[in-house]
């Protein structure tokens, strides 16, 4: 009986709290509550798993203590999430914690595997309520038959009760709700999943990821305990690097190898160095196994999720952006995207240009692989490989457009149906960012792209990076780019793409300082445009070899091919072309000090390109003649038109540029008696050279030298050069 009950063999008065009604007794009476159990050590259930020696956790584990400590001090229970991707320790850490907390919970500690990717499904809540029940002392035919019953009397039981409840591998927050204690007690719920919800109760989030290098080579060091690490540290290190710090990999990869007492630690680096049989060799018969692992995950997941998550895995890059998804599934992939993220198979890697941006865990990419190609076609993986392609193809182009109107695009192919394209703006200095930013994918998807079966996406990307190369000077990538290119334009017979290869890579030839091979291109470009009739193409090389010669310090023969183009050019009626010819012929005469037969030069290429339209050299044209000018003396119309080519330059994110542009303003502060003035303008030169990868071209160090001529302690130190009047449209 409950409540305020008279019993009939006690006439005196109420009963308060529990009651028992009897007839006959006999023998002596024990009377146990079921409500409220003693708090006793000797009485509490104790059902923690043992404990495992954990490293590098001491942030997370004094987050949780701070979490508990809040917790008490507020009067509440206190609730903990611990997520995390399948093997990277959240059960031991959660174990470890909690053993540490058995001294202040005497009430005694609950545990149940929640088993959130069983087969037949995760547990069921009433089950484990039932359990928990029976744990603290409920006998059976106490138990109530039905669940709001059950939850009550849990709830009771544990109101005035110290203890922990661990709930490992949770399915759901919902799952998890009903098993939580009342009172001050404290429960650690593990999840392959983020389980947000769970803040929505109080619960901290805490997030493991895997473990650094020096921190996996201290767990595979106490795996052993043998010496092996101390003896061979740098292939310790290369060992947990294959594992990916993932602590249950660096486990089993120590476990397999303190079973082999005489092998030294390189056994195990090779058997894991090739990337389709590492899976298998992280794994102990019957034991540990970080596949077994990982498609527990996977398993987990809807068909949509499941199926990019593996086409996700042949994405040749380390890291990508969402559209990336969109592209691969050919539809809206935020859902199964979010899914992935919340499954702790994708690791937030940020935002930029607009876009989260995600990346996989090493071991990770290698099971969605191994996933993939047991489930996807060689149709199908081929045609995801080849969308991921044409996504970045036609992003690529859209940026070039965005930065460079005026380069002359040859014609690209995106594959059937509607192109996936990155949005990341309008202006040129977010369409220069998102191509840096995504230059590894690029360049990862070029290099693939002839063994994928489409080298004439190697070319075409190759032409789309040309303004980030003009640009932002990354060397090896233009070389690397436009090698891959011409291969593949070879291999497609595609006669103006192998001309297209050999000029734009000619030119970052010329650039990196090698006029040599970049003479060999362009002349190599000109027989072919000579053999097939393409006179357009064949003057177009005369202003290209113009540029080798007058590199290789040949300024006669430089001024003869490049006056020679501007005519053959103005014949075949290509006036922006024949307006850079111009322009170079002016650079020549700058070069050697004859000022004022440059002018007309540089004031004609200025006019030819701006009818063009061609924004970006017509501003290049205003600071020669602004040079010009400057050698001349007339250091007012060397400022005004500097100033002018600067402004539209900086607005084009052309820092090589504009960085001469300010050391020429800097030489007319100078000559004007203005030596604050001009060591501001040389330092802002000097950040520019900087920002675009100059710091060593000779204009930076000359920048550099007049700086500290004026001012002992300059900015830092940068350089820069002016590119060639050219690109591989003429």
């Amino acid at each position: 009986m409950r409540g305020h009950e008279r019993s009939d063999n006690d006439l005196s008065g109420t009963v308060e709290g529990p009651a028992i009604q009897a007839g006959t007794v006999h023998g002596g009476i024990h009377i146990r509550s079921v409500v409220e159990p003693a708090d006793e050590p000797g009485t509490s259930p104790w059902q923690l798993p043992p404990s495992i020696r954990i490293v590098d956790r001491a942030a997370e584990v004094g987050t949780l203590e701070r979490h508990r400590t809040r917790a008490r001090l507020e009067g509440r229970p206190a609730l903990a999430v611990v997520s995390g991707l399948g093997g990277v320790g959240k059960t031991a850490v959660a174990l470890s914690w909690l053993h540490s907390l058995r001294p202040h919970f005497p009430g005694g500690q609950l545990y149940a595997d929640l088993r959130a990717q069983a087969p037949g499904g995760p547990v069921d809540p009433a089950e484990v309520v039932g359990r928990f029940l029976r744990a603290l002392g409920v006998p059976d035919p106490q138990v109530p038959g039905g669940f709001a019953e059950q939850l009550a009397l849990y709830r009771s039981l544990t109101a005035n009760r110290r203890l922990v409840v661990m709930l490992d591998d949770a399915a759901t927050a919902a799952q998890v709700r009903p098993l939580l204690p009342a009172g001050q007690c404290v429960t650690v719920v593990t999840s392959r999943r983020r389980l947000p919800g769970l803040t929505v109760d109080g619960g901290q989030v805490i997030h493991l990821e895997p473990l650094a290098p020096e921190a996996a080579v201290e767990l595979l060091d106490s795996t052993l305990a043998d010496g092996r690490v101390a003896a061979q540290p740098e292939e310790a290190r290369a060992l947990v690097e294959l594992c990916a710090g993932l602590p249950l990999a660096v486990r089993i990869a120590g476990a397999r190898l303190a079973a082999r007492p005489r092998h030294g630690i390189t056994t195990m680096v090779r058997a894991l160095a090739a990337e389709h049989d590492r899976l298998e060799a992280l794994a102990i018969e019957g034991d540990h196994d970080v596949q077994a692992a990982l498609d527990l995950s996977y398993r987990g997941l809807p068909d949509s999720a499941a199926r990019l998550y593996r086409l996700l895995g042949l994405h040749p890059g380390r890291e990508f952006g969402g559209p990336v998804g969109d592209a691969v599934l050919g539809e809206d992939a935020s859902e199964p995207l979010d899914v992935l993220y919340d499954a702790n198979l994708l690791i937030d890697a940020g935002q930029a240009a607009g876009n989260e941006r995600y990346r996989f865990h090493d071991l990770v990419r290698l099971h969605a692989i191994t996933q993939a190609n047991r489930d996807d076609s060689p149709e199908e993986r081929d045609a995801a490989l080849r969308r991921i392609g044409w996504y970045y193809l036609a992003s690529a182009t859209r940026a070039e457009g965005i930065i460079d109107p005026q380069h002359r695009t040859m014609a690209r192919s995106y594959g059937p149906g509607p192109s996936v394209v990155a949005d990341f703006g309008d202006g040129p200095d977010a369409a220069l960012d998102w191509l840096e930013l995504e230059l590894p994918n690029l360049m990862a998807v070029l290099r693939q792209a002839r063994s994928a079966g489409v080298p004439e996406l190697a070319w075409q990307l190759a032409d789309a990076m040309w303004p980030l190369f003009l640009r932002r000077k990354f060397y090896a990538e233009w070389r690397e780019a436009h090698r891959e290119g011409l291969l593949g334009a070879q291999e497609t017979d595609d006669e103006a793409a192998v001309c297209r290869m050999l000029t734009s890579g000619g030119l970052g030839e010329l650039d990196m300082g090698r006029p040599g091979p970049a003479l060999e291109m362009f002349e190599q470009a000109a027989e072919l445009f000579r053999r097939s009739g393409d006179a357009l193409g064949h003057a177009r090389t005369l202003n290209y070899r113009g540029l080798a010669h007058q590199r290789l310090g040949e300024p006669d023969l430089a001024a003869g091919f490049f006056g020679r183009a501007a005519a053959e050019l103005l014949d075949c009626g290509d006036h922006r072309a024949a307006g850079l010819a111009r322009f170079n012929l002016a650079d020549v005469a700058v070069s050697r000090g004859r000022y004022e037969a440059a002018v007309p030069d540089a004031d004609a290429a200025h006019t030819a390109l701006r009818e063009a339209g061609d924004t970006y050299n017509t501003a290049r044209a205003l600071a020669l003649t602004g040079r010009a000018h400057l050698g001349l003396g007339r250091l007012d119309r060397a400022e005004e038109v500097l100033l002018a080519a600067l402004e539209t330059l900086r607005s084009m994110a052309a820092d090589h540029e504009a960085a001469r542009a300010l050391g020429s303003l800097a030489q007319v502060s100078e000559r004007r008696g203005q030596p604050e003035l001009a060591g501001e303008r040389y330092r802002k030169a000097l950040v520019l050279y900087s920002e675009a990868g100059q710091s060593d071209s000779a204009e930076a160090r000359e920048a550099g030298d007049r700086l500290r001529a004026l001012d002992p302690e300059p900015g830092p130190d940068g350089g820069g050069s002016d590119g060639p009047a050219a690109d591989p449209a003429g």
